[in-house]
């Protein structure tokens, strides 16, 4: 990776550099984390063995969540843009706290598709959201190193929140599962306060510049710029490559080419999360500085090894081996993401204008979400239809394309959006300004 400035803040200057305001969004991260692992895992196991909604149920509800955020999405950039971020943030934050209150309780399948409906919406825009709030408070220069860190405290919190509701919760008493729900609707109020307290004058809405020509805008006119379809490609293939197949797809490879126990799993995910909670700052520090596309090839080159050591569980199956790989696997595909989560969310905020934060962010998050929905099903079939091989030869070429995609996005991105910034020197000291 080429390095584009010599000038490169120390990434212990982070928090004396950071506004006010983003001190105070930062600060809820990992309570509101924690909240999410004590029920991440457990949701599918809740509805079916605890509350007795049948398998294929829980999995058109689960569809239903996801068909809610997709739908929710764009017109929630949208409204980010007409009526501001903080308020838009603030409606996912009581949606998502609703929703958890009432899956608590939970016991028709009626009650569970409006927790669900609530989460859909919740889920749909709170990255669009929380993403476009950061951009408008944010500095330029201190968006990826903000995205990076926010990213290690969400996976520290989510590790903490898992290991804790591991242990607690048991399928034999109901009430655990009520108490865990209960406990994440309470993790969202901190950032509400915030939100509806210390921020509520902070600047979360543009004015549309005074030049613009007072067409009015929609996506479709979004879309026309090359630059954005360029970068929103590259997002779509990084999306469909990475969490889909980690959460879906590498489950279902290692259980039926792997035969690798559940146990093994846990230590898999549990590796994933360690790998970043360790190297996210080391890997901040490191591509300070450096273009982003580069930081990108650089990341699926990383996700072909991990998907490679996926692949080789198979030679080894039903053996601690294979147990290892798996383990190697996830980890080395933690180390991509630590790469993916300061550039994309950066490049995105940096290019776009500030009264259109919202829908670029929206772009943005829709396509992640369609990959979380065409993801597990290109996975499944696959791997269901014993074509392991097929499926690992798709995991690294989409990587491959993913390198290749970058390369061609570097030369229709500004300077500034790929993390290129002019080394400005300070002037010299004089007589009137030390006077003065």
């Amino acid at each position: 990776m080429s390095s584009t400035t010599t000038d490169r803040p120390p990434l212990s200057s982070f928090w004396h550099d950071l506004p006010r305001e983003g001190k105070l969004l930062i600060s809820t991260v990992v309570f509101q984390s924690i909240g999410t692992g004590l029920v991440l895992p457990f949701l599918v196991v809740y509805l079916h063995e605890v509350r007795g909604i049948p398998l294929e149920t829980v999995g058109l509800l689960l569809a239903l969540q996801a068909g809610v955020g997709i739908v929710m999405v764009t017109p929630a950039g949208a409204l980010i843009d007409r009526i501001g971020a903080r308020r838009v943030y603030a409606s996912s934050l009581v949606a998502l706290l609703a929703a958890d209150v009432v899956l608590a309780f939970a016991s028709t399948t009626g009650q569970a598709a409006m927790a669900l409906v609530l989460m859909g919406y919740g889920f749909g825009i709170v990255w669009p959201a929380s993403s476009a709030l950061i951009g408008n408070l944010i500095p330029s220069d201190q968006r990826q190193r903000y995205f990076g860190i926010n990213f290690t405290l969400l996976n520290l919190g989510i590790g903490i929140g898992g290991i804790i509701g591991g242990r607690f919760v048991d399928v034999t008493r109901p009430g655990t599962f009520s108490t865990v729900y209960l406990l994440d609707a309470l993790s969202f109020v901190p950032a509400l306060v915030i939100l509806l307290g210390p921020l509520r004058h902070a600047r979360d809405r543009v004015e549309r510049p005074a030049d613009d020509d007072g067409v009015a805008v929609s996506y479709r006119t979004l879309l026309r710029d090359p630059r954005l379809r360029a970068l929103l490609l590259l997002v779509a293939v990084a999306a469909l490559v990475s969490y889909p197949q980690l959460n879906a797809g590498m489950p279902a490879y290692a259980r039926a080419e792997g035969q690798i126990s559940t146990e093994g799993l846990g230590y898999a995910f549990a590796a994933n999360t360690v790998v970043i909670v360790l190297l996210q700052l080391l890997v901040l520090q490191r591509i300070e500085g450096r273009r982003r596309t580069r930081v990108a090839v650089v990341m699926a080159m990383t996700w072909m090894v991990a998907w490679s050591l996926l692949g080789a569980t198979s030679l080894v199956p039903g053996t601690v081996v294979a147990t290892v790989l798996l383990c190697a696997c996830a980890g080395v595909f933690g180390l991509g993401e630590t790469m993916l989560q300061p550039t994309s969310a950066a490049m995105i905020n940096d290019l776009a204008p500030d009264h259109l934060r919202g829908r670029y962010n929206a772009l943005s998050s829709l396509m992640f979400s369609v990959a979380f929905v065409v993801g597990p099903v290109v996975a499944s079939f696959l791997v269901g239809r014993d074509l392991g091989l097929v499926y690992i030869g798709f995991l690294v070429g989409g990587c491959a394309l993913l390198a290749v995609i970058a390369l061609v996005v570097e030369r229709r991105l500004p300077p500034h959006v790929n993390g290129v910034r002019a080394h400005v020197p300070q002037p010299a000291l004089t007589e009137d300004r030390i006077s003065g």
